[in-house]
């Protein structure tokens, strides 16, 4: 019992610094942001920042965020990979405007975009989606080439979807229109994905 109190004081912990820097990174941008600056004003040491999060970066990037969770559903599903790709998104996107994030997403992408730290980051993050969904996928049926391809697809859909979010979101959204804007993005994944499935000729003839 004393473990598990301990162990959700740790993550409780984690997660207030996490929310106290994000808030900071965007209201003020990352670079502008120092790891003392958070520790003041989460009232913890700076090394117990450093405890939760070896690098800056990652108290602006889920240490276990987006890149990881396609290719855990692709090991965790019986049925097609793409079908488990699609609910995956789908249920990324609900996830997002439950917590509030869809509605802080520009200033997420642009706090990103100001910062080479991040954008490197970023680069990196998205680079360990590709190899660790090729990964995945080949457990299930190899042949490396058509893994590799296919990951790299998803990778790139991925950023079209983000790109499209921008695009639908109006600046300081109000419910209504994020509530709009998640319905226009969840029937441009039925779109996107359909076009990984069959195929650009199927769209342009």
């Amino acid at each position: 019992m004393e473990i598990g109190r301990r162990e959700r004081k740790k993550q409780q912990t984690r997660q207030a610094i996490s929310d106290v820097a994000t808030g900071l990174f965007l209201e003020r941008g990352f670079d502008a942001v120092t790891v003392a600056e958070v520790a003041r004003a989460a009232d913890v040491a700076v090394q117990t920042v450093f405890n939760h999060f070896p690098a800056k970066e990652d108290l602006f990037f889920d240490e276990d965020g987006w890149w990881v969770g396609p290719a855990r559903a692709v090991r965790a599903a019986a049925g097609h990979p793409l079908d488990a790709l699609e609910a995956h998104y789908l249920a990324s996107i609900r996830e997002r405007l439950a917590i509030g994030h869809l509605a802080t997403w520009r200033q997420f992408v642009r706090t990103i975009d100001g910062s080479p730290a991040l954008s490197a980051r970023r680069r990196l993050q998205a680079d360990q989606l590709v190899v660790d969904l090729a990964a995945a996928l080949d457990e299930r049926a190899p042949d490396r080439l058509r893994n590799r391809l296919l990951a790299a697809q998803y990778a790139a859909a991925q950023n079209v979807l983000e790109d499209e979010l921008l695009h639908l979101l109006p600046e300081d959204a109000t419910p209504a229109q994020l509530a709009t804007a998640q319905q226009q993005l969840e029937e441009a994944v039925t779109k996107v994905f359909a076009i990984l499935r069959n195929g650009l000729t199927a769209t342009t003839s």
